[in-house]
Order: C-alpha cells, then sequence, then structure tokens
C-alpha cells in the first residue's frame, strides 16, 4: 500500500498525533477541550518515552499556526503545553522541555505583543518548576537578549509598551530563578549577561524616577491606574531580587554594569537616582559583601578624578550612602582603603581649585572661574562629610586607628609628609588641606568616648594636632580646640558650657563628671604641661577672635571637669595667673582687644573653678575682683570685651591691685588641707619645645641665634668659645631641663626613624647655617695679589696689594 494512503486515513496516524489533533477544536473560540486534554495527559504520563514526540509535533503545529496568524489555535498549543509541563517530570521530560523552548523562542520572535506576553508568561511557568535533574547542555542566551529588548520596548501606544516591558521584566526574572541555583548554568553571572540583564531593569527603574520628577508619581503598590503591574515597581523587585541571589565571587560583575549605565545616562548629575540604587543594592546583598562594592565605587571614583566636580560629588555622595549602611555591619578590610582614597580625591581637589586661576585666559571670566571654585568646594564637602560619617559609625578601636590615620596624613610644617607634597600647593593649599581634614577629624571625633586619655591622645596624635595649634592662623587653631572638645568631654557638658561669659551658678548647669582616674592622672602628669603651654600660646594670637576665646575658655573648663585633682587645678590657677601677668607686662605689644579678651577669659575661667572646686574664700575673692570690674573696668569682663562695638581702653591700670586676681589671696583661700598653695608661688613659665619651629614660628634656637648676631655686630673683636657658650646656654630652671631630656630621650626611644630621621638632619642643617653666617661676620678674608673688589657710587674699583704687605695667620707660616 502506498505511504500517502496511511497519511490520509485517520485511524492510521500515530495515537499521540490523534490526541493532540483532538484537543484542538473546529472554533479556537471554544478553547482547548478538557476532556481531550485529560486524555492526552494521561497518555503522557503513561507513556513518558512519547513526551519529546508529542513535543515536536505540538511545536510543528504551533509554527504553523503562527505563520498562518491563527493566533486563536496558538494559545490552545501553548495552554496544551502548559499542562504537560506541570504534569510531568520524569527522566524523559528533557527533550520535551527543549521543544518546549524552542516554541517560546518562536512567540517570543514575534512582533505581535499578545503572542509575546504569551510566550513569556509560559517561560515563567516553565521557571517556577524545579526540575529533578540538573540540564547539562541548556542555554538561555537567546532569552536574556529577547527579553532585555523587551524591557526597552518603545512601542507607540503607551499600555502596550507597558505590557510588552512588565513581561520582559518577569522573563528575566524567570531567567534568574531558573538558573542562579544551577551550579551548571553559573554563566549567567558572566559580564555578557550581566551587561543585558542589569542595564533592562535599571531602564524601568530610572524611567520611573523620570516620571517622578515630571510631576506625575508612580503608584507605590506596583500597580497601575488600570490595575496593571508597573514596570519599575517589578524592575526593582527584580532587581534586588538578583543581587541578593548574588554570591562572593559574581558580585563585581553585578555592580559593573551599574556604574557603567549611571556613567551613560549621565545620572551622577544630579544623582538622585543613583544614590536610590546603591541603596537597594546595599540593602538587598549579603552584609559580607559590602566591601565589594565599596570597592567598586572607590575604583569608579579614581577612574572619574578628572571629570567635573559635580560628577565627582555625585560619586562621592554616593560613596556616602553606602559606607553609611555598611558601617553597621561588615566593611572588611577596606576602612582604611576608603579614607586613603579619599584623602587622595581631597588632595586633588584642592590642586583643580588652586590651579584655575593660573589657568584662566583672557577669554574666561572671572565669574566662571568663581563657579568652577564653588564646585570643588563641593566636592571637598562632600569628601568631608564621607569621612566624618564613615569614621564616626565604626568602633571605638577601629575610630581610634583612623584618627592616627588621618592625622599622619595633615601636612605640617617642617615634619616629613610623603602623602602631600606641600611645595607643589603652596602655603595656601597647604593651608586648606589642613583646614579640610581637621574638619574631617572633628566629626570622626564626634561621640568618641575612651576611658583612658593616653589611648585617645596617643603623643603620635598629640604632638602634630599641638603643632598645628600653633599656627598662625585662627580657623585652625579654632579646629583644634575643637578637636580637643570632642576627645576630652567624655560626659557632655560641652553645651551646657558654650559661650564665654561669668556663669552665676555652676551647680544650676548639672554637670556630670566621675573622680579622675589613675591613669589619667598618669596622663596630666606626663602631657599636662604641653596642654597648658599650648593654652597659654594660643591666648596671645593676635588674631584672636571671639570664637578663639570662647573654645579657650570650654577648653580650660573641660580639663578641670575631665582631667583636675588637687595638683591640676594649682596648675591651671598658675597658668591663669601667668595669662594675667602676661597681659599687664605686654612686653609683645599685642593689641588691645587680645589684652582684654585674655583678661575676660582669665575671669570666666577662675569664676568658673572656684565654684567647682567649692571653695568659699576663693569664690569670694573671685567675686569681688568681677564686682569692682564691674564698676570701674567692664572692658575685663566677656560680657562687655565681647559685644559688639565695645569701647576699648588706651592702657590697662596695672597700679589698681583689686582689679585682678592676686596670687596671695588665692593661696590663703587654698591654704586648706589637699591643696599645695605654695605651689602658688613659683610662676608659670611656658615649655620650649621644638613645635615653634615645626609650625613657622621664631623658635628658642632663633631667638639665641639672634642674640648672637647682636652680639657679635657690637663687639665683633671680641668673641670668643666663652662668649659663644654664653649666648647659647640659657637653661633656665634644671626642673625645666630634665623634662626636656626626658622628652627628647622618649622621642628618640618611640618615634618611627624616617621622623628621626628628619629631625636630626634639620637641627644639622640649622647649626650649620649659623655656624656660617658667624663665621661669615667673624672672619675676614686674606687680600688677595690680584687685588680685591671694591663697590663704591655704583662703579667697581680694582686696588692691588702687594705681596710684601700681605699679613697671613700665624698657622698658615712655616
Amino acid at each position: 500500500m502506498p505511504a500517502g494512503v496511511c497519511g490520509c486515513c485517520g485511524p492510521l496516524r500515530p495515537r499521540y498525533k490523534r490526541l493532540v489533533d483532538n484537543i484542538f477544536p473546529e472554533d479556537p473560540k471554544d478553547g482547548l477541550s478538557k476532556s481531550d486534554m485529560e486524555k492526552l495527559t494521561f497518555y503522557a504520563v503513561s507513556a513518558p518515552e512519547k513526551l519529546d514526540r508529542i513535543g515536536a509535533y505540538l511545536a510543528e503545529r504551533l509554527s504553523r499556526d503562527v505563520v498562518r496568524h491563527r493566533y486563536g489555535y496558538v494559545v490552545i498549543a501553548m495552554e496544551a503545553l502548559d499542562q504537560l509541563l506541570m504534569a510531568c517530570h520524569s527522566q524523559s521530560i528533557k527533550p520535551f522541555v527543549e521543544s518546549f523552548l524552542h516554541m517560546v523562542a518562536k512567540l517570543l520572535e514575534s512582533r505581535e505583543p499578545d503572542l509575546q506576553v504569551l510566550g513569556t508568561n509560559s517561560f515563567v511557568k516553565f521557571a517556577n518548576i524545579e526540575e529533578d535533574t540538573p540540564s547539562y547542555h541548556r542555554r538561555y542566551d537567546f532569552f536574556v537578549s529577547q527579553f532585555s529588548a523587551m524591557c526597552h520596548s518603545t512601542h507607540e501606544d503607551p499600555e502596550t509598551r507597558s505590557r510588552i516591558r512588565v513581561a520582559g521584566i518577569k522573563g528575566l526574572q524567570g531567567v534568574v530563578r531558573k538558573t542562579v541555583n544551577d551550579e551548571l548554568q553559573a554563566i549567567i553571572w558572566e559580564p555578557q549577561h550581566m551587561d543585558k540583564l542589569i542595564p533592562s531593569m535599571l531602564f524601568n527603574m530610572q524611567d520611573s524616577e523620570d516620571l517622578d520628577r515630571a510631576g506625575h508619581p508612580s503608584t507605590p503598590s506596583g500597580a497601575g491606574p488600570e490595575g496593571e503591574e508597573n514596570p519599575a515597581a517589578l524592575a526593582e523587585s527584580c532587581f534586588r531580587e538578583l543581587l541578593g541571589r548574588a554570591a562572593y565571587g559574581n558580585m563585581n560583575n553585578a555592580v559593573r554594569p551599574i556604574l557603567v549605565h549611571l556613567d551613560n545616562h549621565h545620572l551622577w548629575d544630579p544623582n538622585e537616582f543613583a544614590v536610590s540604587c546603591f541603596k537597594i543594592i546595599m540593602y538587598s546583598i549579603q552584609a559580607q559583601h559590602s566591601h565589594h562594592v565599596i570597592q567598586q565605587v572607590l575604583n569608579h571614583l579614581d577612574t572619574h578624578n578628572k571629570n567635573t566636580p559635580r560628577v565627582r560629588a555625585g560619586i562621592v555622595q554616593v560613596l556616602l550612602e553606602t559606607v553609611a549602611i555598611a558601617a553597621k555591619g561588615s566593611v572588611g578590610p577596606t576602612v582604611l582603603e576608603v579614607f586613603n582614597t579619599l584623602l587622595k580625591h581631597l588632595r586633588m581637589s584642592v590642586d583643580f581649585e588652586l590651579a584655575e586661576p593660573s589657568r584662566r585666559n583672557s577669554s574666561t571670566s572671572v565669574s566662571s572661574s568663581r563657579v568652577k571654585e564653588s564646585e570643588e568646594r563641593i566636592v571637598q564637602n562632600a569628601i568631608i562629610q564621607t569621612i566624618g560619617f564613615f569614621g564616626g559609625n565604626l568602633p571605638d578601636y577601629q575610630r581610634a586607628e583612623v584618627m592616627m590615620f588621618i592625622m599622619g596624613k595633615v601636612p605640617v610644617f617642617g615634619t616629613p609628609c610623603h602623602t602631600l607634597d606641600t611645595v607643589k600647593i603652596g602655603h595656601q593649599g597647604t593651608k586648606r588641606i589642613q583646614a579640610m581634614l581637621l574638619s574631617s577629624l572633628i566629626m570622626v571625633t564626634s561621640g568618641f568616648k575612651s576611658k583612658s586619655m593616653a589611648a585617645a591622645l596617643p603623643p603620635l596624635f598629640l604632638d602634630p594636632l599641638f603643632s598645628i595649634s600653633l599656627m598662625e592662623d585662627s580657623e585652625l587653631r579654632q579646629l583644634v580646640l575643637e578637636i580637643l572638645h570632642n576627645i576630652l568631654d567624655r560626659h557632655d557638658n560641652r553645651a551646657k558650657l558654650r559661650g564665654i561669659r561669668i556663669i552665676p551658678n555652676v551647680a544650676a548647669l548639672k554637670i556630670k563628671r566621675e573622680k579622675i582616674s589613675k591613669q589619667d592622672v598618669t596622663f596630666m602628669k606626663k602631657h599636662g604641661q604641653q596642654l597648658y603651654r599650648h593654652i597659654y600660646l594660643g591666648c596671645k594670637e593676635e588674631d584672636n577672635v571671639h570664637k578663639n576665646f570662647e573654645l579657650l575658655f570650654t577648653t580650660l573648663a573641660i580639663l578641670t571637669i575631665e582631667l583636675a585633682n588637687e595638683e591640676v587645678v594649682i596648675d591651671l590657677i598658675r597658668l591663669a595667673v601667668a595669662l594675667q601677668e602676661m597681659v599687664l607686662a605686654n612686653e609683645e605689644n599685642m593689641p588691645m582687644f587680645i589684652r582684654c579678651g585674655i583678661m575676660a577669659l582669665v575671669a570666666a575661667y577662675l569664676n568658673f573653678l572656684s565654684q567647682m572646686i567649692a571653695n568659699p574664700p576663693f569664690c569670694q575673692h573671685v567675686s569681688k575682683v568681677i564686682e569692682l570690674r564691674n564698676m570701674d573696668a567692664p572692658h575685663l569682663l566677656p560680657e562687655h570685651i565681647f559685644r559688639d562695638k565695645c569701647p576699648l581702653p588706651d592702657s590697662l591700670d596695672k597700679d589698681d591691685r583689686l582689679l585682678y586676681f592676686q596670687t596671695s589671696d588665692m593661696a590663703e583661700c587654698l591654704a586648706g588641707p589637699g591643696y599645695n598653695a605654695e605651689r602658688l608661688s613659683v610662676p608659670y613659665v611656658p615649655q620650649v619645645t621644638d613645635e615653634d619651629r615645626l609650625s613657622r614660628r621664631k623658635s628658642f634656637v632663633d631667638t639665641v641665634s639672634l642674640q648672637v648676631d647682636i652680639i657679635s655686630s657690637a663687639s665683633l673683636c671680641f668673641i670668643t668659645f666663652e662668649t659663644l657658650k654664653k649666648a647659647i646656654d640659657t637653661t633656665g630652671l634644671e626642673e625645666q631641663e630634665r623634662e626636656k631630656r626626658r622628652q627628647v630621650m622618649e622621642k628618640f626611644q618611640k618615634a618611627p626613624f624616617e621622623e628621626i630621621a628628619a629631625h636630626c638632619e634639620s637641627k644639622a642643617n640649622m647649626l650649620h647655617d649659623r655656624l656660617a653666617q658667624i663665621f661669615e661676620l667673624t672672619i675676614r678674608p686674606p687680600p688677595s695679589p690680584s687685588g680685591v673688589v671694591s663697590i663704591s657710587t655704583g662703579h667697581t674699583q680694582h686696588q692691588s696689594v702687594p705681596v710684601y704687605e700681605m699679613k697671613f695667620p700665624d698657622l698658615c707660616v712655616y
């Protein structure tokens, strides 16, 4: 019998084909025949080896119906495929799945939105099926590409466009669910797939942000106005799910396309979407992977180091939000790297800002340069906020390390600074960097509570900080004092002491304090003189303003509260008396405002101290002086001198003893148990250290050399070794000399080798320079037979000297 006869006879067709044909009604509007579908399902479950043939025949019919645009039958075929997938879970389902995926691909390739949505829905159902055995050869490259293309649909009809995009997002979500847990499908995390997946989700999330800015807020529930799903909300959900499934080795591949997308769509300025995007990332990933994200953003900042200021500021602000979330959990080994990178970009921003005026040409207006400068300030403020916020959220042990790290980056004149070249940026740039780094230190130290001052203020931190406090810049000195307040004030009393004033009742402030510990007593014995010295020198700066005196008063008050025992109290009174005597002597010709300000500071502090130690006679003496000043010399009180347009006196009356605090009277008041009042009679003299030279001030050695110059110019013929020895040998008190030796020994024992080498080199250079100056003044060059050159009235004259008239030193004759 010819083969064609079998094809025409229905009863001779294979049973699986007849069962498949029976599910299709004559009119596609009648839908799938349920009874015939049950027969087909029972047959497929009973004979699973026929599944591949059933799938191939259904695929053949569906392809033919798609080409003929018989979409009703297409829907019936896909419904049958879905039911067979849900019912059959045998080993033989693998070939059937291949036919199924082939049919889904056919639908996605068509340009009919309804067929694309139909194919996507079928794929999502398939993605939710957990297969018993992994697939070794199945790939989803086509589906990733096709679903990504659907996510970027630009259909003319908004409703249809939304449907296609929702279908694309659902399809990507199905691909992720199907592949992310299958070890054999780890290829989904490779860059070629992530570069399609991630931008597709971000594109729809960004579209929602654009609508929000245009005044059309999206529906929060994720549903559109007609109950349809919102692409933005669905994309965000898929985005979160993808990041939540990212493993340790896949995090970088997931974050890199996000940064590229933000670059390509110029989303760093403004950066609202970038910030919200990275917030989603940080809250979606596992906490132990946070440092990967931070590292990626830091690297991205490095690659954009020459971009516009607003772009760099946008990246830094994103980093701020990132580390703000990561600081609450694990940040891994990137703590110091974050600060190192930020400090590097801070320096670069200062370079750009200071270099801008020099690059300005005739075509560039002054206003545009000012705009550029203000934009760089935005970058700098963002970096400082990030440093401060990140450091402020770290544990105390890490915060102490960060404080040391930042302080090591602050350029201090005269000290080796390997990370910041102060020569290239000049004095102005150095001062700007100092101010910004100190501002970041203020934020890092805010809320820092250390049980021991020795741990909070080690010498490697304290010494450079105090060196900066000697700078001839009032702003820098203010920042140093605020840092000290953050560290010293462990009981949050600063707000109660704000503003320099005569406090009538200190008890009403309810100041919190504890008994000073043994560790803090040791700290004050070791570093107390250093603290007093910098307060003393900081008071007499000629550029001090009202805020400087306020901060100095707060510093003295916090020292009294936190670190003052009986010995420290005596030292603080001696310091106050020394400040008063310095003003009255006025050997440095200080401005009258500074002199009156110091007097007001002494009055405010002694009033506070007398009430803190609860000594009635002492309080009475202080109150009496303040009362007399109110009547006869109000300019010596803080309420008057720091008032706007306060009249200043021409001079201070030194003879009126009642207007000033007397050491003898205070000694009588404190002549009880606990206080060594006899020490009050010893005048306070600030220590002499190398910090003046390090901060570009006239140091002790400079003063001595100046005296040598004066002596040598007065009597050049009588300079001997003893003369020089007497000029240099100004040892002062033996106690100060011993303390100085101890500090030098400690410095050479504990300081880094580079610092010791730089210190010795600077000392040697300074000594050679001074000796050269002295020898130049004392030793005259011998006459030359060729003549000497003399300059008179602008003309050069040569005078020849005969050899027999030349006089040689005795040591040169033999």
